[in-house]
């Protein structure tokens, strides 16, 4: 088990273009553009929370697929476990507290944006290619 607290990552693909948000102002790093993402509450399993956090943050039911990645937070406070999930109903309806905005973009457009964390761009630009997410 690892020493850092766990959070899950939402990998959530719509054709070429992956869901990602402008962190909200009740987050930390307010204004960070990254993946959908939250922690994992003691007891509760990372698919569990993945479905958890994508219904609160987005209002999205979403069914996870497979963990596909792990890094440490740019702190080093949180693991993070990234896991693919097909999302299965809802309406995108984001919490204003925690996303400010949301955008379907495509992993080059990923990397224009700013601010972003070093490893969502390593995550767009070279491991979704190398899982076979992207071509």
């Amino acid at each position: 088990m690892p020493d850092k607290p766990l959070a899950v990552v939402g990998v959530l693909q719509r054709g070429d273009r992956f869901l990602v948000v402008r962190r909200g102002p009740a987050v930390p790093r307010s204004g960070y553009w990254a993946p959908p993402s939250g922690r994992v509450e003691p007891g509760e399993s990372p698919p569990a929370a993945l479905v958890r956090e994508m219904r609160e943050e987005l209002g999205l039911t979403v069914e996870p697929v497979a963990k596909v990645w792990e890094c440490d937070t740019d702190d080093g406070t949180f693991r993070l476990l990234w896991w693919t999930a097909r999302v299965a109903g809802g309406d995108l309806a984001p919490d204003p507290a925690e996303v400010a905005e949301a955008r379907w973009v495509r992993p080059e457009e990923f990397v224009q944006l700013t601010p972003t964390f070093a490893d969502d761009r390593r995550f767009f630009s070279e491991v979704a290619r190398t899982i076979g997410l992207v071509r």
